[in-house]
């Protein structure tokens, strides 16, 4: 099981870019249960609040939907997943509270690594991250 970042679905559903038919074609998979995937209680607050920051309301009530309906699975975002998140950010200073959380669900959940477009989390040793299209999945 592979845990995907809100980014992803940022940019299957957003305007022409070079990310957008990867994604795409990403999701589609989930979709057909041909790659097993998850998200995190975290990746569902960072949709709606990006959208609602933006006042992109509609597109992101878009967004969170289509993320809930080709992704059933929902982790939750513990006392303990916040311990973790708490222990990486001491450790690495350049990383932000919502990677670390991330990491942390990914981690906990013993997932196969994130897909993300995010390199920061590249600092993090032992952490596999994933972009749409690597042949590791």
């Amino acid at each position: 099981m592979i845990l995907i970042d809100a980014n992803i679905f940022m940019y299957a559903g957003g305007a022409d870019h070079p990310h957008k038919q990867p994604s795409t074609e990403l999701l589609r998979r989930v979709a057909n249960r041909e790659l097993e995937a998850a998200i995190d209680a975290e990746v569902l607050q960072e949709i709606l609040h990006r959208y609602r920051t933006i006042n992109r309301w509609e597109d992101g009530r878009l967004v969170y939907d289509f993320a809930r309906r080709i992704v059933p699975t929902v982790l939750a975002v513990s006392a303990e997943t916040l311990d973790a998140a708490r222990a990486l950010l001491d450790q690495h200073p350049s990383l932000t509270a919502r990677d670390a959380v991330h990491a942390s669900v990914c981690r906990l959940a013993q997932a196969r690594g994130l897909c993300s477009y995010d390199r920061d989390f590249d600092v993090i040793e032992d952490f596999t991250r994933f972009e749409p299209g690597d042949p590791r999945f």
